[in-house]
């Protein structure tokens, strides 16, 4: 991807509120109150009723998530939810319909665990309520469930690449996409959630079964130090000059 050398000018804050104002100005509006749950209270200039561009609202429809720091430090807990994995059309097919997601959330909320997890109908694990899940096993090796019924999610794929190409950082012996039974699963070393808001959690209770010792582990604490700094300096970030 070529980025053109074009100096995009650096905005104030007393420059921005100029320009939104002038924006609207050319936009007439007859917005006359807008609650802000950023700010807590009501903006009543149209050219300040704004969503933050971070804001999950724009693209998955709820409000920005902020997870709890006791889900990376003490793990989280998950339920096997009774909703039904969707069909595996919808892992290729972007859709905004998230209602069997929302659904399992809310019933692992209700019965006091973090967070649920889907089961196919062979019997193998698929994902979690927006984020995949990944296992360590007894011999170290990291695997993932297939991606032929479940979301390819783009932090997963990501993490797969860094773990293959740095085992001896990412403390596993080796790295396979598979068929994960829940036998197999709940037997690991180790349950990792991945995903673009979590990055990578462990957790240390599904259902009734204790994960590994029952405290995070070695391979969720370095993988998220490697996608951490993948973020920060990969060869895949491209420089836009301002």
């Amino acid at each position: 991807m070529t980025v053109h050398a074009r100096m995009v000018p650096v905005l104030d804050e007393r420059k921005v509120i100029s320009e939104l104002q002038s924006l609207r100005s050319r936009q007439p509006v007859e917005y006359f109150a807008f609650y802000s749950s950023q700010l807590k209270g009501v903006v009543t200039d149209p050219a300040l009723m704004v969503v933050p561009f971070d804001d999950h609202i724009v693209h998955r429809g709820h409000a920005g998530l902020s997870y709890p720091e006791r889900w990376y430090t003490e793990g989280l807990r998950v339920m096997t939810t009774t909703y039904p994995i969707k069909a595996p059309l919808y892992a290729i097919t972007k859709a905004t319909n998230y209602l069997p997601n929302v659904l399992m959330q809310m019933e692992a909320k209700e019965k006091g665990f973090d967070n649920g997890v889907f089961i196919d109908e062979d019997g193998n694990v698929g994902e979690s309520s927006n984020m995949n899940v990944a296992f360590v096993s007894r011999h170290g090796v990291l695997v993932h469930p297939k991606f032929d019924h479940i979301l390819s999610g783009c932090t997963s794929l990501r993490l797969l690449e860094l773990a293959r190409a740095h085992q001896d950082r990412a403390r596993v012996t080796g790295v396979e996409v598979r068929n994960i039974s829940v036998a197999e699963a709940r037997a690991s070393r180790e349950m990792l959630q991945l995903g673009s808001s979590i990055k990578v959690a462990p957790v240390v209770q599904w259902d009734d079964q204790v994960i590994g010792d029952g405290k995070p582990g070695p391979v969720s604490k370095a993988l998220l130090q490697l996608l951490e700094e993948d973020m920060r300096s990969s060869d895949r970030l491209i420089p836009v000059p301002y």
